[in-house]
């Protein structure tokens, strides 16, 4: 259904894209400080279903509601910035996870990937410029074509994201017996949410 030539062309571009720093990224980092690596990782796989769930949207033309309708984009927008504040209240006021302490369920980080991912309005106008320049209409289903890029853009995500939270997750463990440098941790961990949220919040629909 696609061709060759233009999978050759889509795949390098969208590593380069997957290793571009954001938001996502910044956030499987901060899970992986604060968290440890296995929760990084569940974290990483909830960004990257999210991200699933916004090309299939894009798909199906909800994108276009989203790049219009001014209230829709700043309603999700707004929910995202609550919700990463309220992940960097509890960074702060948590800290990292000690190593005697009870681990939080690995499925609490799969929901908070996803829920940012989902909350930041920016991911599904970003598939709505970049996957059409690859999509042929005379080559079959839309949908399917925009879910093929999609899911490679998303195996891409699983594995850099998951490789910056192992990163993360593993200079975290060598810190949080020392419970001043696991406070400093949270600290860090909230500060990169908070600063997710600013940026979220100045976002424009442009």
């Amino acid at each position: 259904m696609i061709e060759t030539v233009t999978l050759l062309a889509f795949i390098p571009a969208a590593l380069v894209l997957n290793f571009t720093p954001g938001a996502d990224m910044m956030f499987c980092f901060g899970q992986g400080l604060r968290a440890g690596t296995r929760s990084a990782l569940f974290a990483s796989a909830g960004v990257s279903a999210g991200l699933m769930v916004q090309v299939l949207l894009a798909g199906l033309g909800l994108g276009a509601v989203v790049s219009t309708v001014p209230w829709v984009f700043d309603a999700i927008r707004w929910a995202g910035v609550a919700y990463l504040l309220f992940l960097a209240w509890g960074a702060i006021r948590n800290g990292a996870i000690s190593g005697d302490a009870p681990a939080k369920p690995t499925h609490f980080a799969f929901r908070e990937g996803l829920l940012v991912n989902l909350t930041n309005p920016k991911v599904i106008l970003f598939v709505l410029a970049f996957i059409p320049q690859f999509v042929d209409p005379a080559r079959g289903s839309v949908l399917l074509q925009f879910l093929t890029f999609g899911a490679i853009i998303t195996v891409g995500s699983i594995v850099v994201n998951g490789m910056v939270g192992i990163f993360a997750g593993g200079a975290g463990r060598l810190l949080v017996s020392n419970p001043r440098a696991s406070r400093i941790m949270g600290w860090i961990t909230g500060g990169i949410f908070a600063t997710l949220a600013i940026r979220l919040a100045i976002l424009e629909r442009a």
